[in-house]
């Protein structure tokens, strides 16, 4: 009988020992769920969709990267290839009225809330039918009739607003609860901790969650922070949690039981999902900072095929059936390319507008 293959261990090579050089736990891998989908309450169909989901986001930040390289488009590009677990399992644990508010990686989020692969490669290009008008970019994807209130460009700046939407939503009774996504490199950030003491006092629903990637931009999170940081939520008397961000029903497993707690019990939470991203923290990261066998160790332990060998597995869909889906994908990313880079860019005088609530400000562009 054949060894089962252990999980990989999350320990950036050269990184993992602190300054009293023991190994850090804080850049472990832990171990994931081991639960069948059905267990979960999920149905064949949703681990089908699951595995869409994710294989949707992989291939659209692949070809962004590849349309940015041939200078479709400019500016910063953030790309969540290694993370789609989290997105994906986070989505299907929440309910389609709970916010949901991240940071300037949030190509995934976007898709996976609603945000067509069209709507979003055509933002990255700029052009009027983005998600954002255009007018936001990578940074700045958004869906908010879907609850998703976008990426934020200014590191942790989000956070306060994801309190702000918590707030509403217990002041308004809906049973609403928000979520917040943020990495590793913004729980130093002093809005963070304003606004996870302002949450425990005033028992905000809302979950902050903090994707550790382990590198906040090149430098390992236990060379910028102290300690677990999942444990930071004692100093708040708030409740934490930590887990493996890189298998979706483990995410999906962990979200669904917290939510249903936030919901029920009208209290915060802080989390940390750890995980790993495949590419450079933008796409001008020259990566010096790991060894590639520190990626390629990573890489075994892709989230994207881990559903898919998954799906193989447990006999859910047959290798031909998973062949047209992914070429399907394909299809549907390459048609988002075309679209984005065939449609017109903004009228001149849109500059103008969604500045201000009420009236819009009107200029006359041709004075």
């Amino acid at each position: 009988m054949a060894k089962k293959k252990e999980e990989a261990v999350f320990t950036p090579t050269g990184l993992n020992k602190n300054t009293n050089g023991k190994v850090d736990k804080s850049v472990e891998l832990p171990p994931a769920t081991k639960k069948k989908h059905k267990e979960l309450g999920l149905t064949d169909d949703n681990v089908i969709e699951m595995f869409e989901q994710m294989y949707l986001q992989r291939r659209f930040e692949e070809r962004a990267m590849q349309m940015y390289q041939k200078g479709k488009f400019g500016g910063f590009l953030h790309l969540y290839i290694g993370q789609e677990a989290i997105s994906t399992g986070t989505v299907f644990a929440l309910d389609d009225k709970d916010d949901i508010i991240t940071a300037y990686r949030d190509h995934g989020w976007g898709l996976v809330r609603g945000i067509t692969a069209k709507e979003g490669m055509a933002e990255l290009f700029g052009k009027a039918a983005g998600c954002s008008k255009g007018k936001g970019g990578s940074m700045h994807f958004a869906k908010t009739e879907n609850h998703f209130w976008g990426g934020y460009g200014i590191v942790g700046g989000h956070i306060p607003i994801a309190g702000g939407l918590a707030f509403a939503n217990k002041y308004n009774g809906n049973g609403q609860i928000s979520t917040c996504f943020f990495g590793d490199g913004a729980v130093d950030q002093g809005a963070l901790h304003e606004t996870l003491n302002m949450s425990q006092l005033w028992k905000l629903p809302c979950v902050y969650v903090v994707e550790n990637n382990g590198y906040s931009m090149g430098t390992a999170a236990n060379r910028h922070t102290v300690g677990e940081i999942h444990e930071r939520a004692k100093g708040y008397g708030m409740k934490s949690a930590l887990f493996n961000g890189m298998d979706a029903f483990t995410v999906y497993e962990n979200m669904k039981a917290i939510a249903d707690d936030v919901r029920e019990n009208s209290i915060p939470y802080f989390v940390e999902i750890r995980t790993y991203r495949y590419r450079g923290h933008s796409m001008s990261d020259p990566q010096k900072y790991r060894t590639k066998e520190e990626l390629e160790q990573y890489q075994k332990t892709d989230p994207v095929e881990r559903i898919k060998q998954y799906l193989l597995d447990e006999k859910i869909a047959k290798q031909k059936d998973i062949d047209a889906t992914m070429d399907r994908i394909e299809e549907e990313v390459l048609e988002a390319v075309k679209f984005a880079d065939e449609t017109p860019f903004p009228e001149p005088e849109e500059l103008y507008e969604d500045m201000f609530a009420g009236t819009p400000f009107i200029h006359d562009t041709k004075k």
